[in-house]
């Protein structure tokens, strides 16, 4: 590796930097991941660190280091939330005035939270839709004023102080894991984890995992270095990053084992099943690691499998949209455009003929409401068994209605809907 990238004795310093300033979160057993993978899953509860993120690691490592002349000019950066709170911390504990500028995107329990933590030192500015056109904002800013940006993830002490969580396990575990699964966005706490393990414990598998609509690290190492994607899902608002860092593309190219990806509704699947059962409240980004452990990793080494629960800021006004993704995604919940025939009777064949004992419509809607007459209606449909939905197109398909399926991945299933 190159020596002017972070090492694995970089984490080591910057976990003696950090001391007691952050908090050594909880590495806890779930059961119910390790019934699924038949071997002990244990959870880095990052999600109750200051700031409800593992990025205060990172902020505040880089924060601390500046010289008086460097504090004074300020600090700047650009984040969708996560890492605006623990620049937001650094900040109010080390008395440096900052600015912060976040995407349109950012939720506002978030937002709260940045005010909250900072205080009279931290400045919120809206800076573009998207964390990448927050950052080029940011960048103007620090550019045009003199301050220090404040780089969410690629940055070698960034790096090395989000390189913090997984020291942290491997002290906890009364087992060494055989296996370590992070979330992906820029890739900071990737390539912390990477560098520290690879010069410690060398034998331990690292794998990445990226949400698929923002699938950043994997587009890079296919094109041979980082590119920007031209669009992305930004519901996993804290991996929603388009394009990844030069520094942390590298280091995951050389040292990473695996980058996968997990649909945004099995991420709120795993999120359901989070609070549902550890009783944990993660945001999308948070469950990453664990939805892929659960769902979609191959068959991975014996021993423990550590994952990182990397944060837990979200607002509870997005649960309605997380259950219903996830309902989409395990194939419980379906929606028809269903055209009835103006005559008697109609109305009453669907349900009676077409649904079954346990089919409920949970949507009614006609698509044309100053004319029902010669417009569809928008039907969902909710099933108790994935099963079901098989039996329920055939009994549509015998049915002298027409019903049109609407597809998840379709044009007008995110219009209508």
């Amino acid at each position: 590796m190159a020596r002017d990238l972070p090492t694995g004795t970089g984490v080591v310093v910057a976990a003696q930097t950090l001391g007691s300033t952050v908090r050594k979160t909880q590495l806890e057993l779930s059961l119910r991941l390790s019934g699924i993978r038949r071997q002990p899953v244990l959870l880095k509860r990052e999600d109750t660190q200051v700031g409800r993120s593992y990025k205060v690691r990172g902020a505040y490592n880089v924060i601390s280091g500046l010289s008086e002349e460097e504090r004074t000019a300020g600090v700047v950066c650009a984040s969708a939330g996560n890492h605006a709170q623990g620049v937001a911390f650094a900040c109010r504990q080390l008395k440096i005035h900052g600015k912060v500028f976040l995407p349109s995107t950012t939720p506002r329990q978030k937002r709260a939270r940045i005010r909250d933590i900072g205080g009279p030192w931290i400045e919120q500015i809206i800076g573009g839709a998207t964390f990448d056109e927050a950052s080029a904002a940011a960048n103007d800013y620090a550019r045009d004023n003199n301050a220090t940006y404040v780089h969410p993830f690629d940055d070698p002490q960034t790096i090395a102080g989000q390189g913090t969580v997984v020291k942290e396990i491997f002290e906890q575990a009364s087992e060494p894991p055989t296996t370590v699964v992070v979330p992906v966005g820029g890739g900071g706490l990737l390539s912390g984890t990477a560098i520290w393990l690879r010069e410690f414990h060398p034998e331990v598998r690292i794998i990445g995992v990226e949400p698929e609509g923002a699938p950043s690290m994997k587009a890079a190492l296919e094109a041979g270095g980082p590119v920007t994607l031209e669009s992305i899902d930004g519901f996993a608002d804290g991996t929603a990053v388009a394009r990844v860092g030069n520094l942390t593309f590298e280091i995951t190219r050389e040292l990473v084992d695996d980058i996968i990806a997990v649909p945004e509704g099995a991420i709120c699947s795993e999120m359901l099943d989070l609070y549902q059962v550890e009783g944990i409240i993660a945001e999308p980004s948070g469950a990453l690691a664990s939805a892929a452990v659960a769902r979609f990793l191959p068959d991975l080494p014996e021993g423990p499998i550590a994952c990182v629960v990397s944060g837990g800021n979200n607002d509870v006004s997005r649960y309605d949209d997380i259950v219903e993704r996830s309902l989409v995604y395990e194939g419980l919940r379906h929606y028809f455009l269903v055209t009835f025939p103006q005559e008697p009777g109609a109305l009453r064949h669907f349900l009676d003929d077409v649904l079954d004992d346990g089919d409920d419509i949970i949507l009614f809607e006609y698509t044309k409401k100053n004319n029902r007459e010669t417009g569809p209606a928008l039907v969902g449909i909710e099933i108790v068994e994935s099963i079901h939905l098989t039996p329920l197109l055939a009994r549509m398909a015998e049915s002298p209605l027409d019903i049109q399926k609407l597809e998840p991945n379709s044009p007008v299933f995110s219009f209508l809907l």
